[in-house]
């Protein structure tokens, strides 16, 4: 399961980074293009030596097209959100792969978790205050929401608390 990671900041602070996961590490993906490479480059040069020599170049062409998707998929994994959360400042920032970044305010008092679910059993994560909602978590799964929004709903609680005192 892709877990959260708490760091824990000064001042009664808690942080929050919520990452995609990927279950192909870098090692096992050079290993896993190494081996279609060579099973590739081995059946081409079949039809090579049996004189089918145009099928050599499409048995590369699917090679580099799956290095491509591997390529796109892991540009993708570089999405994170940032939960942090102060007794005075609830604070949300989504990464995009991109490298751009979104930024959200909330008042701590004021916002609210809200964690919708579906009649099958999947569910959104959001934060909502003054009548707006801001989706966030889209690509943790069902059960990762669930989980933070209980952690998520728990640690406001508590912050509202120590402001209040």
């Amino acid at each position: 399961m892709n877990e959260p990671v708490r760091v824990p900041l000064p001042e009664n602070s808690t942080r929050w980074v919520l990452t995609t996961h990927r279950s192909l590490t870098p090692r096992g993906f050079i290993i896993l293009m190494s081996l279609l490479a060579l099973v590739s480059f081995v059946a081409g040069t079949v039809f090579l030596i049996i004189g089918a020599w145009p099928v050599f170049g499409f048995f590369g062409l699917d090679v580099l097209l799956i290095y491509i998707a591997f390529k796109l998929n892991y540009r993708s994994g570089r999405e994170y959100e940032m939960v942090e959360l102060a007794p005075s400042l609830l604070t949300l920032t989504h990464v995009a792969p991109s490298g751009r970044s979104r930024r959200f305010e909330f008042n701590p008092y004021w916002v609210r978790v809200l964690l919708s679910e579906r009649l099958d059993g999947h569910n959104a994560l959001a934060l909502g205050s003054h009548g707006e909602v801001f989706p966030f978590a889209r690509f943790l799964t069902d059960d990762e929401r669930r989980e933070f929004a209980d952690v998520l709903k728990q640690a406001l609680s508590t912050a509202r608390a120590t402001r209040i005192s």
